[in-house]
């Protein structure tokens, strides 16, 4: 029986239809218009949208509002309790760093975080930034942060208040709150200080979005006099600054999804020229930390794909003098990896779990940090400061809130320093986490990571919000997350699918989900859907499935190719014109995406690949499910038009009954809403979708 009853007449987009020939094949775009021929400047100011497109999305909301209007009480309790599972005033264990401790908190209400620092030991906190006071009287605000000085006088601090994600960035003495002249226009939002505090260095962004600049400002001057270090002429390449520890040097990270190549700069003398480390060479990956007199570097180079540790002199850093340390484990991804006086620490994955191993440098003897769990998540902070034997990391799984270790490397103590507060109430024991195996076409075993309650019946009747991701290597980690509880406490069975594209199985499980082997993604979700379905954890009817950005590809692709396994569809800031986008080298991610997704300009197999998956491309006539799609008009990584123009072809073309919805935030980008709260409200929305979807209201 239909759940959406009632509707108006859903909005019509007008065809203009646009006909592209690329290797002599030709298509035709209806819905092309929605792209705002003025869409770089309209990113910074959204008010110049040509009225013809804000007309349809304003009469698209107000469709998607009509078809969501009985579940107005619902978005409420669910709102009301995920806000109860929130500590409001919460405040995070400060990091010692030199004299003083620096954090983060919130006030009760309160949308934005506040930054403080007390006296190492303890004492009188003092509040560095407030960013509630920041954002007050702003529809969208984001801080990108604050980063003090070596001295501790001063700080840089940045903030997005349009939702594109060009950066301000503004100075602030941090004995008087008070801000200096200095504001740095159109940032990527870092900022890494020289050492004298006198100078900082930081990512510029281009008018395609992208950082191409490395700028050195002095400070007082204007920015427009600001010096450039180091321009990157491949718009294929992201770029960020960073600085070590012990602020001997200024890094500049340049990468795509599969090379990598790093520029150093002394701080002994801030006006030479950044020095290349290792040439950038297509495939070769690498990452710096600091060490003394040596860098450690995390690289696969020598065919090392699940990455091995290096180091190198400090005086010679050249590949040529790199020598191992760590040697590739097949099977044993390493994630990450930072230094200190005495040890080296790394993060790894083996067999699906995370684990944290420590070095001791001089003798080294390893030991590592594990936990027992079927699924969790670990989380690496390590420390702020070189000279230390204590590291900092995080704990939780799907039923164990999140606990903070402080851990000493040398005696090998952990203190547990927080344990996540729940106000609600949280009975672990109410709650079952389990890592299942679903098995794909090819053989491969595809984890899936569950949640639900003990008195959950695992007939086939349960409900199930199905997510996966499954691009650019990211993992999705099997951690604590009270928002999914109010879906859990209703019944649901909450299950992330750790499909290919992501590292969750070592770097083949990513290899394998990439490029011209991008399908597998697609395959290992419905792999998923599939087992759920046959061992009656749920059934297809009662799958809603749900994805973001890259994952808003796969649910694209998976409505396409399986649209009777799902009974909904969530699709947040979906990457779904695939095709098109990655023809569009003026886009701020196209060039960069390109070793990710293959290059349809300059190949004709590649642009033949994603023609046959492409979500867009390939919307047909048959019954699709109710699917919601989820924007943001200032979104620079996934443009507006493209979930308008898929919605729109879906609309036209689905035999089915069930609405097809699209939501656009007037006032936000990729991320959604900048609150806490605000945040909140959005998810109540898209669970409140899931939960009518599944017939349980």
């Amino acid at each position: 029986m239909p759940v959406f009853k009632n509707l108006p007449a859903a909005p019509v987009a007008a065809k203009k239809p646009v006909s592209d020939t690329r290797h002599g094949i030709t298509r035709t775009d209806d819905y092309a218009w929605f792209r705002d021929e003025n869409w770089q400047a309209m990113f910074k100011d959204p008010s110049i949208l040509q009225p013809e497109i804000r007309a349809h999305l304003e009469a698209e909301n107000a469709y998607m509002t009509a078809a969501m209007a009985d579940t107005e009480a619902l978005q409420k309790t669910l709102f009301a309790e995920m806000r109860g599972r929130i500590k409001e005033d919460d405040s995070s264990v400060p990091m010692k760093d030199g004299p003083f401790a620096y954090g983060t908190a919130y006030v009760t209400g309160g949308e934005q975080p506040r930054y403080f620092r007390e006296p190492r030991e303890g004492g009188e906190r003092t509040i560095l930034l407030d960013g509630d006071k920041e954002a007050a009287g702003k529809d969208y605000f984001r801080l990108s942060g604050i980063d003090h000085s070596t001295d501790h006088s001063l700080g840089i601090w940045g903030y997005d208040d349009r939702g594109s994600e060009y950066f301000t960035l503004k100075v602030r003495d941090l004995a008087t709150g008070e801000d200096r002249s200095d504001e740095l226009a159109n940032t990527g939002g870092d900022g890494v200080w020289a050492p004298d505090a006198k100078s900082f260095f930081y990512t510029a962004l281009d008018e395609n979005h992208r950082p191409s600049k490395i700028f050195h400002h002095i400070l007082g001057e204007r920015q427009e006099n600001d010096r450039l270090v180091y321009e990157e002429k491949d718009a294929g390449f992201f770029m960020s600054v960073g600085g070590s520890l012990i602020d001997d040097f200024i890094y500049i990270d340049i990468h795509d999804h599969e090379t990598s190549e790093y520029r150093l700069l002394s701080t002994k003398d801030l006006l030479a020229n950044p020095v290349v480390v290792a040439p950038r060479q297509t495939g070769l990956e690498y990452s710096m930390t600091e060490g003394g007199d040596v860098f450690y570097i995390l690289t696969n180079a020598d065919g090392a794909k699940d990455f091995k540790i290096m180091q190198t002199p400090v005086t010679a850093p050249g590949r040529e003098n790199w020598t191992e340390v760590v040697p590739h484990r097949p099977g044993t991804l390493i994630l990450n990896h930072m230094a200190f006086a005495r040890h080296l620490v790394w993060l790894e994955r083996h067999e699906g779990l995370p684990r944290i191993v420590v070095r001791e440098r001089e003798s080294g003897e390893e030991h590592a940090i594990a936990f027992a769990e079927e699924a969790y998540s670990l989380g690496l902070s390590g420390a702020a400061e070189y000279d230390t034997d204590v590291i900092r990391f995080s704990y939780s799984s799907m039923t164990t809130p999140s606990q903070l270790f402080d851990y000493d490397m040398a005696t090998r103590e952990r203190t547990l320093l927080k344990t996540q507060e729940v106000p609600s109430g949280h009975t672990i024991d109410d709650y079952v986490t389990r890592r299942v195996f679903a098995p794909a076409p090819d053989g491969e075993s595809v984890p899936v990571t569950l949640l639900y309650r003990k008195d959950t019946p695992l007939d086939g009747s349960a409900p199930c919000l199905l997510y996966g991701y499954g691009a650019y290597g990211i993992t999705i980690p099997a951690s604590f997350n009270t928002n999914c509880l109010s879906l859990v406490d209703r019944g649901f069975v909450y299950a992330i699918a750790h499909i290919r594209g992501g590292k969750d199985k070592g770097f083949a499980w990513y290899e394998n989900g990439k490029m011209d082997r991008k399908t597998n993604t697609f395959k290992d979700f419905i792999a998923a859907a599939d087992y759920l379905n046959q061992e009656k954890f749920t059934s297809y009817a009662k799958i809603v499935a749900e994805g973001g950005s890259a994952g808003g590809m796969l649910m694209g692709a998976v409505a396409n190719m399986a649209p009777e396994k799902f009974g909904g569809i969530i699709a947040a800031v979906p990457f779904v014109d695939v095709l098109n986008t990655m023809l569009d080298d003026t886009l701020p991610l196209t060039p960069p995406e390109w070793p990710e997704w293959g290059n349809p300009i300059e190949s004709r197999d590649f642009y033949q690949l994603m023609a046959s998956y492409s979500p867009y491309d390939n919307v047909e006539a048959k019954p699709y499910p109710a699917i919601l799609a989820l924007s943001g008009l200032t979104d620079p990584r996934v443009t507006y038009w493209e979930p308008t123009k898929w919605v729109a072809r879906l609309r036209e073309k689905t035999t089915g009954s069930e609405p097809i919805l699209l939501k656009t935030n007037m006032g936000a980008g990729h991320g959604g809403a900048s609150g806490r709260f605000q945040r909140l409200e959005e998810i109540a929305f898209e669970y409140a979708f899931a939960i009518k979807v599944a017939g349980k209201m």
